[in-house]
């Protein structure tokens, strides 16, 4: 799927299965590659409603790992509710593995207790794809919920816009705050310390 095929199946005019199914609550939650069909007539459609739900279903009956663990978002692995910007995520790996053929996460094994960082940003195995298509997707596959997009349509729009009206690039996570593991932090700390001594003996030692 390249980048100029797919600009020409994201015109104004139409609207996305995935974009009609926000706007009647529908949470498909199996969005990858293998469910996206392009036709003839060169229209998008979603495939395999078989773990959709509704957007108005209670959250306590639903089971939020449903789906493919490479395209499911971070939330969903902890037992939070699915929303919308879950959908969201899994449209945004998506189109990330079309361009790229890798995730932004890595790959995920089924029962893969996954500690999300940053994201790779996709660039650095497509060089050539530019900077504001990078930063539409590097969005739609935030970590948290709340840096996504609120609707597809407004996923949508930001490709629509692309290099007229570019999305800001994303706040990167300090080295210090990426990791919720104490033992990760303090080897961090300690490797920092011992830096800063053996650089304190070098210029001590430079000075005699």
């Amino acid at each position: 799927l390249y980048l100029a095929g797919f600009s020409r199946h994201f015109r104004p005019e139409r609207r996305t299965s995935a974009s009609v199914c926000v706007i009647r609550t529908i949470l498909h939650r199996d969005i990858k590659p293998e469910n996206v069909h392009i036709g003839h007539d060169n229209e998008i459609r979603l495939l395999d409603f078989g773990v959709a739900i509704s957007g108005l279903t209670p959250a306590a009956s639903v089971r939020a790992e449903a789906g493919t663990p490479s395209y499911i978002a971070p939330e969903q692995f902890t037992g939070n509710a699915v929303t919308v910007q879950s959908d969201i995520y899994s449209i945004g790996v998506t189109l990330y593995y079309a361009l790229t053929r890798k995730y932004p996460y890595g790959e995920i094994e089924p029962f893969q207790h996954k500690q999300f960082g940053d994201p790779v940003s996709p660039s650095r195995y497509r060089p050539d794809i530019p900077a504001w298509l990078e930063n539409v997707l590097l969005k739609a596959v935030a970590r948290e919920p709340a840096a996504r997009f609120e609707t597809a349509e407004e996923f949508l729009l930001a490709l629509e816009r692309g290099a007229a009206r570019p999305l800001p690039a994303p706040t990167v996570t300090p080295l210090v705050n990426r990791g919720t593991d104490v033992k990760f932090r303090v080897l961090l700390i300690v490797s920092l310390l011992a830096n800063i001594f053996l650089l304190y003996l070098i210029l001590v030692l430079s000075a005699k």
